[in-house]
């Protein structure tokens, strides 16, 4: 994070915003513009992306989904912004701490202990590090005395859009966070790479809720993708993976997307459609619809 900062001291805090008498290595100076700059960063990923993938990927027939609720799209943004400030105050402290040298951040591929091969296995062990973490992070916020707590205002999305990738309870995304934040205090991590990685994160989170349930079929059974995700958020003990479904497998909670079986969300809406029964009357208010059942996409109720 301090290139990041360096960046917006060099052209932006120093000479605009800052007196001359706050030094550029100040805590305080460094903690405020740390957060400053978490939040606008975090807005900007999760607003742009997010309508990048709204716009241009998410299929808006999923809208028509006896379980997407009134103004949803709305909803989710609303709670993700009221979050998000609240996520990035424990974030700070780790971004902190990193710019002030306590991480295993280097700058020159040089400084990696075994020097391209270093930064690409680091890319690598990132990827396994934070699945394996967030899997059972993940599983641990739906244990009946945590979830309702703060996991379950994210299971409100059963039929999520791009929107709801960050649409948590600031506890929830904090830990779901965190272990992107603590990898490189453990591990050696180019400071240029963690950017990246950090980015493509983003793009990640936003991309398993955006509707599109095509997966190369050789990596159906290795890709956690929106079809697995989008199983966990209507079934709820299922698929908790991040990236792969390893973690799944071995902890026996994988599902095999039911939107590759012929069961999915587009499947129940083209069947209430040749019934007749999408009319905007027979919907309520809050996305359920009136007098149907179908066992196939029920969502399990928490």
């Amino acid at each position: 994070m301090d290139l990041v900062l360096n960046v917006a001291d060099y052209y932006v805090l120093t000479p605009y915003v800052y007196p001359a008498s706050w030094p550029e290595d100040g805590t305080l100076r460094q903690i405020i513009s740390l957060l400053v700059l978490t939040n606008l960063g975090a807005a900007v990923l999760y607003l742009g992306l997010g309508a990048i993938s709204y716009f241009l990927i998410f299929d808006h027939n999923l809208m028509k989904h006896p379980h997407f609720l009134e103004n949803q799209v709305q909803r989710e943004i609303k709670y993700a912004m009221t979050s998000l400030p609240w996520i990035s105050i424990p974030t700070v402290a780790l971004f902190f701490a990193e710019v002030r040298g306590y991480s295993k951040l280097y700058d020159n591929v040089s400084e990696s202990p075994m020097g391209w091969p270093g930064v690409f296995l680091s890319m690598v062990s990132f990827l396994l590090f934070t699945d394996m973490c967030i899997y059972w992070i993940h599983r641990f916020l739906h244990h009946k005395l945590i979830y309702k707590l703060f996991h379950k205002p994210h299971h409100l999305w059963k039929i999520p859009t791009p929107f709801a990738s960050h649409a948590f309870h600031p506890v929830d995304g904090f830990f779901q966070g965190l272990p992107y934040h603590i990898y490189p205090f453990f591990f050696p991590l180019h400071k240029v790479l963690y950017l990246a990685l950090y980015v493509f994160v983003n793009i990640w989170t936003i991309s398993i809720h955006d509707g599109d349930y095509r997966v190369p079929g050789a990596l159906i059974e290795v890709i956690n993708g929106s079809a697995h995700h989008t199983d966990h958020h209507l079934f709820f003990d299922y698929n908790y993976g991040q990236y792969f479904t390893l973690w799944d497998r071995l902890g026996g909670s994988y599902r095999h997307p039911s939107a590759l079986m012929g069961k999915g969300p587009h499947d129940l809406i083209r069947k209430l459609a040749a019934e007749g029964k999408l009319s905007s009357d027979r919907i309520k208010a809050n996305g359920q619809l009136n007098g149907h059942s179908n066992g196939d996409t029920k969502s399990k109720e928490e």
